[in-house]
């Protein structure tokens, strides 16, 4: 198991921003594809961000574009996720992920092509 705790979740306005982070402890999770999804209550897992070890392939959810950064530092086990111009209807649990590959690809979208998961951490917009 490579357990995840992410971390850095709160209460903010529209407008505001927020940076999650992701420790992994244990084995390193610097060989692998890591990301971020997000579950409103009642809704489905969504997927939010993704990159590769190298960073060389970094993909988006469309809502998301152009106001998340997803970013990791090998050397430190983490990932972060910089979230500015937060809107209402970003609220939700945001999860960290990561598969045991680093093959990048449309697959990065994919919920269930991720081995290990965090608990989530909670991000309320106000109006």
């Amino acid at each position: 198991q490579v357990p995840l705790v992410e971390s850095g979740g709160g209460l903010v306005q529209a407008g505001g921003s927020l940076r999650l982070s992701c420790a992994a402890s244990g084995r390193t999770f610097g060989n692998y594809v890591v990301a971020w999804f997000r579950q409103a209550p009642g809704k489905e897992r969504e997927f939010v961000a993704a990159m590769t070890r190298s960073s060389s392939i970094t993909l988006y959810a469309d809502s998301v574009k152009g106001r998340f950064t997803i970013s990791r530092d090998n050397a430190k086990n983490t990932v972060y996720l910089q979230m500015n111009s937060l809107k209402p209807e970003d609220t939700a649990v945001y999860l960290c992920a990561s598969m045991r590959s680093d093959r990048g690809g449309d697959h990065m979208t994919v919920r269930d092509a991720y081995d290990y998961w965090g608990q989530g951490t909670q991000v309320t917009v106000s109006s």
